[in-house]
Order: structure tokens, then sequence, then C-alpha cells
């Protein structure tokens, strides 16, 4: 766009693209909506500068959004339209709000003279968005659509990330303004003062068993890189917090386990028994603390120095003896040029936090013809290093978080607030932001089917993604609790499924199916040579519950416990 432009007189659409433009944004993603037609009229003329990838449904568009986010650190753009539109977009906002991921929404609204009437699909974007969001506006005049727009940008990205909401009333967007644009966004960061480092170095002095804990977003690769110079310096066994384990390379001595559901019991008790945790970037929320009960609420009994970059995350839970309010690549950078310890006591505790890790990623045997153990570690070994793998959420998951080992930073898109159907429209999310990049997609069956019509989507832009789907008939975490709960009164948790190759096949894709643990890697490859897109549906037995446990395990249990 030249500079001259914002000289004359342009359409709210205009202004509103051009905007996007100044701010760095290459893709849009969205279901179209006839409240925004001005703004796809001028993303015709962007065409060659921002791609609008065109989804199947909001959720879809929102997750994608969302994962663009995690990838790059940059606002993740999607536009839908109002009521209708704007509740299937509610998934995206959530899992971006809890995954402190920087996304902007924007949506499409009535015309401003039809507002407060119940018109057609009218709904308070304000109340409605209120806690889920950081900030939600509506543009009710064209000549402050750059305002409105910086303001978003700036506020997705600093302190922690998190999503904006804009409304953007339909006959706004027709009208024309003569403004200027503002200059692309800078993000704001805290930096951690040299006290604050200084008293990180003397609780390391006083510590025998202390242990590091990683998570959140806003990191870099030079943020990874400089965080693991200062856990290598200093000799300290590190795990990651709730599906964030490609912030440290699982293969390297230092690393000791993700905190998550489905935890190693070893890793567990060693947090327990720590007497310094350093939790730099994670909320430790219930997910990465078992329930609150790996760190006890709100005085935790290890000493706790707690860095995030959102003031109202510290002391929100717990109350940290060293609160650190900072970025994550402005902690990491102080911490690497912090001069390493000279004593380090802790020499057997982080060999021995490896040794745990090492023995937990042993594949056993499960129930049926389908380990899917070995299938993990297939992966882990097949895949190159720069694969992206993608998941939603469900016990299926266990077996990527425990077996599967990730190697570098993004490299991982899995959703820490726990949404199913986030797997399928962040893999293709990944595949646009990284067309170069093999990705690689697992879903439960019950999780695939709440978003898999973005096969279309996947399709429709030929996007080379091998997708996994995890077939055992049921809602497997909902039965686990179930089974645990009301033993023997299984309701509301079978599925019925289709034949998810032929589905595949149905798109244009490759697919295959897959009952015994033998025929997986010829299987694999055929798929990763398709010229297409392809799915590989992984019948297991519905007893493999966890990768611990059976449900004919947890039910004997529970009838054993009622008599």
């Amino acid at each position: 766009m030249k500079s001259s432009d914002t000289a004359r007189a342009r359409s709210g659409g205009q202004i509103l693209v051009n905007a996007l433009e100044v701010h760095g944004v290459d893709i849009a993603f969205g279901v179209p909506g006839e409240s925004y037609l001005a703004v796809l009229d001028a993303l015709h003329d962007a065409r060659e500068r921002i791609r609008f990838i065109i989804c199947r449904q909001e959720g879809g568009a929102a997750y994608m959004a969302e994962a663009y986010g995690k990838l790059t650190g940059r606002p993740g753009i999607c536009f839908v339209s109002r009521g209708p539109g704007a509740s299937n977009a509610a998934i995206g906002i959530h899992t971006a709000r809890q995954d402190s991921s920087p996304l902007v929404l924007f949506i499409g609204q009535v015309p401003r003279g039809f507002v407060e009437r119940e018109a057609l699909q009218e709904m308070d974007y304000r109340r409605m968005y209120g806690q889920m969001a950081k900030w939600v506006a509506q543009i009710d005049r064209a000549d402050r659509v750059p305002e409105y727009v910086s303001r978003a940008f700036h506020t997705a990205v600093s302190g922690r990330p998190g999503p904006v909401v804009l409304v953007l009333p339909e006959d706004m967007l027709t009208d024309t303004a003569t403004v200027p644009d503002t200059d692309p966004y800078k993000r704001v960061a805290a930096h951690p003062g040299e006290n604050d480092m200084q008293k990180l170095r003397a609780m390391l002095g006083q510590a025998r068993r202390p242990f590091v804990i990683l998570g959140g977003s806003g990191w870099t690769a030079q943020a990874c890189a400089d965080m693991r110079a200062f856990v290598e310096a200093n000799d300290l066994p590190v795990g990651t917090a709730f599906r964030h384990q490609d912030l440290y390379d699982n293969r390297l001595p230092h690393f000791a386990g993700d905190l998550g559901i489905g935890i190693n019991p070893a890793l567990a008790e060693r947090v327990k028994s720590a007497d310094l945790l350093l939790a730099i970037g994670a909320r430790l929320c219930e997910a990465t603390t078992s329930g609150y009960t790996l760190i006890e609420a709100p005085r935790p009994k290890q000493k706790l120095m707690h860095v995030h970059a959102g003031a109202e995350v510290l002391g929100h839970v717990y109350q940290p003896d060293l609160p650190v309010l900072s970025g994550m690549p402005e902690f990491a950078q102080a911490a690497q040029k912090l001069a390493p310890m000279d004593s380090r006591p802790w020499k057997d505790w982080t060999r021995a936090a490896r040794a745990d890790y090492e023995e937990w990623i042993r594949p056993d045997e499960m129930p049926g013809d389908l380990y899917l153990g070995e299938v993990m570690v297939f992966l882990r070994k097949r895949l190159p290093p720069e694969a992206i793998v993608a998941n939603g959420a469900g016990n299926f998951s266990g077996w990527i978080h425990r077996f599967f080992q990730y190697r570098g930073f993004r490299t991982e898109l899995a959703p820490a607030s726990g949404a199913m159907g986030y797997g399928v429209p962040a893999a293709v999310a990944a595949k646009l932001v990284h067309p170069g990049r093999p990705v690689v997609c697992v879903c439960g069956d019950g999780d695939f089917l709440m978003t898999g019509q973005e096969l279309a989507t996947a399709a429709q832009y030929d996007l080379r993604i091998v997708f996994f789907v995890v077939n055992n008939g049921m809602y497997g975490t909902i039965r686990m609790h179930q089974e645990r709960n009301y033993p023997e009164r299984v309701s509301g948790t079978e599925l019925k499924n289709p034949d998810f190759a032929a589905l595949a096949k149905a798109y244009g894709m490759h697919g295959e199916i897959v009952e015994r643990t033998a025929d997986f890697e010829p299987a694999f490859e055929r798929c990763w040579n398709a010229k297409t897109a392809s799915l590989i549906e992984l019948r297991i037995d519905p007893d493999a519950i966890t990768t611990r446990t059976t449900l004919t395990a947890i039910r004997a249990a529970a009838l054993k416990a009622k008599k």
C-alpha cells in the first residue's frame, strides 16, 4: 500500500484491511458473512498480500487463528459473522485465553440503526466475550478503525498474550473516511531487575533439590536456547507444563518429563519433594499441578520463584517467594547471563530425574492388537526434528505426551485449555504457516468429528498433512470417569462412528485403516508418500483407556470400593 493511499477517502472495510497490512498480517481465517462483505471486497484487492482462508465452521476458523498465534507469536486473525458465527467462534477465543495466545477476532454486526432491537442475529459482544477476551470493543466510526486495530494488536501481544474482539457494524464498513494509518504495533514486555536475578542466585545457593518448570506463551527460539544455556550451566532438571513439551528438547539429558494429565508418578513425587521450584512462564494451572496437589495453594511447601508476563497471574493462586514480572525472552536472556553456581549439590538429583523419564517412555503392552505406545515410538524415530505434531483433547493424547519426544521450539500444537476438536484446524494452520515442514495430527474419534469438516479446508488448499484418528468407539475420558464413579452404568458415552478412511477418500485424500501394530509402519509410509493429505484410522481396543490402566481395572476397583 502506498503512503499516499492514506490521504484519500476509503471505506471502513478498506481502512481495516489496510490496517491489517500495516501490522504485518499475511493470513486471515474465516467463514464469510453478509455483515462484513465490505471487508471481503477489500481483501480481494489485497489478495496478493493477505490470504483469506475459507473455513467450514467458525470454531475451526478460530482454532486456526489461535494456532497461528501460538506458532508465530503474532496475532492470529479470524473473521466471522454475527450471532451464530460469533457463538461458534467462542471455542477458539476460550482456548486463546487459557493458552495465552495472541488473537484478534473480527465480528460483523448489524447496522448501527438496528442496534438494541434484537435484529436478526444481533448480540451484545461486550457482555458475551467480556470475561473471555482481554478487550472487546465495537468500532462505530470508520475514521477510528486504525486506532482500534492498533490497540487490538498491542493488547493481544503485550503482557500476558490473549484474544481481543472487535465488532464491525455493517454500515460502518461502507462509510468513507480520510484518515492516516498508524505505524506497526510494538510488543510491550517487562524485564527482570538485577535484584531479581541476584535473589534467584541466592535461592539456588540454598537449594539441594531444585526443579525448573517451563510453560506458557511468549517464548521465542532464542529464549528457549537461552533457557537451555541456563539449565545446562547450572545442571538443573527441567520439566514442562501441560502441553508445552516443545519448550525444551526432550532428548537432552536435563529433561525430566511433562507435568500434566497422566503424569509420571516418579515425576510427581520429585516436584512434591523439591525444595525450590523455578516456574518460568507457566500459570501453574490445574492440569500442570495435578489439581493443585503437587504444589499446595496458596502457600507452597517448596520455595517458589514464579516468572510470568502477566502481573495478574503472579499471586493469583500461589504466593511465590520471588515473583518476577517479565516477558520470557527478557527473563531467559538475563538468566543465561547469570554466573553459574559454584556449588551444585543436586547432581545426583538431576541424573535421577532423567533416569525416571527414560524409564517412563518405554512403552508397555496394552489390550488389543494395536499398541499406541509402539506407534508413538515409531513416530519419534521416523519424524524429522522440524515436524509439527498437532493434537486435540482426550485420553488418546496421553500416548503422545508420554511416548513422543518433541525436539524443538514450536513442534507441539495442543490445547492447554483441554478443548476437543483442536487438532485438525491447528494442523491446517501449521501447514499454511510452515508449508515446508511436515505436519502430523493425532485425534480421538469423538475429538475428530467436532471439527473434522475442516478436512475440506486442507483439501481446498492442497495441504499435505497426515491425520491419525484413534478410534475406540466412545468418549474415552468421560467413560473413564464414569466407570470410576458409576461402574457398569454406561450412559451417554458410546459412539457410532463412520469409516474414517472412507471419509478421507471422500475428500480426495488417501485413507488407511490399521488394526495391528505390525501394519502401522507400511500404512504410515504410504500416507507419508501420498500426493495428497492422508488419514490413518487406528482402531484400538476400548479397554485400553489410558497409558497406565484399563477400563476393566478401573471398574473392578470402583466396584470393590463400593462393597
